[in-house]
């Protein structure tokens, strides 16, 4: 019989691992604070395993994938530690109840005929009455036109000149192709997945900061600069006062870039 730790044991804990990979990415607390919209004590708790303040098992799994996905790693092995941890996921509502609505539902009413054919003679009898009340008016007024009355022409109804479409706008050109030559624009666009970004001017003010899902596009400006984080690096197209930076980013890869207005040479 050997003594010894279980695999359990010598795995790291969730919040070791996550902070491990935080470091790695060279993120802070406030930075995934700020990206991922879990506030700082949360983060900090996480980190130290402590679960408690995330309001529950929904929200602590939420918050763990949430903060993974900021750092760069797969959220579902620790989701699923997390559930060996604390008692599993709870035992789905079966769906019996459902089809039992569905077989008690009541056969459709069949047409009313006797309802219908009363409506129709009614019907009939109201025009045959229209008719011929409406009848004995117009030869009134045939009588009284032979009687050498002249119709007013201006009276005729004038048919409404129809206003012209408006032309449709002609597109404009690309935003990033008409970059200012007094500015430095950077567009970023998700085309290989999701990443986490974060974006500043020359003064260090925030312009973004959070996750560009794929298929989305950002674009800045600035009067001398735009400074930028990219979580996931290698699923991001950038473009620099009109021009697309050839990069060699990786997927998971996190990266610091600075722009100017005489940009992107440096790219």
């Amino acid at each position: 019989m050997s003594i010894g730790n279980s695999p359990e044991e010598d795995r790291p804990s969730i919040g070791r691992v996550l902070q491990q990979a935080r470091i790695a990415a060279g993120l802070t607390v406030d930075e995934v604070s700020g990206s991922t919209r879990v506030r700082i004590p949360i983060v900090h708790a996480i980190e130290n395993d402590d679960f408690s303040r995330c309001g529950g098992d929904v929200y602590a799994r939420g918050h763990i994938r949430t903060v993974a996905r900021a750092v760069g790693i797969d959220p579902e092995p620790l989701v699923q530690q997390y559930d060996a941890e604390h008692g599993g996921r709870p035992v789905p509502t079966p769906a019996a109840p459902l089809f039992e609505a569905e077989r008690i539902r009541s056969e459709p009413r069949r047409p009313n005929w006797t309802a219908a054919m009363v409506a129709a003679i009614v019907a009939v009898v109201g025009f045959v009455g229209f008719t011929l009340f409406h009848g004995e008016d117009d030869g009134t007024s045939t009588a009284h036109v032979a009687e050498g009355s002249t119709p007013d022409k201006t009276a005729t109804a004038k048919p409404t000149p129809t206003k012209p479409a408006d032309p449709k706008p002609v597109p404009s050109e690309s935003a990033i192709a008409a970059a200012p030559l007094d500015k430095v624009t950077v567009k970023l666009s998700a085309t290989e997945g999701k990443s986490w970004i974060s974006a500043k001017d020359h003064s260090g003010q925030i312009l973004f900061d959070g996750l560009l899902l794929q298929g989305q596009s950002k674009t800045f400006q600035d009067e001398e600069r735009v400074d930028l984080v990219l979580g996931n690096a290698g699923s991001i197209d950038l473009f620099v006062n009109g021009k697309k930076v050839q990069d060699q980013f990786e997927p998971g890869q996190v990266e610091r870039l600075s722009y100017a207005k005489g940009d992107p040479e440096a790219g």
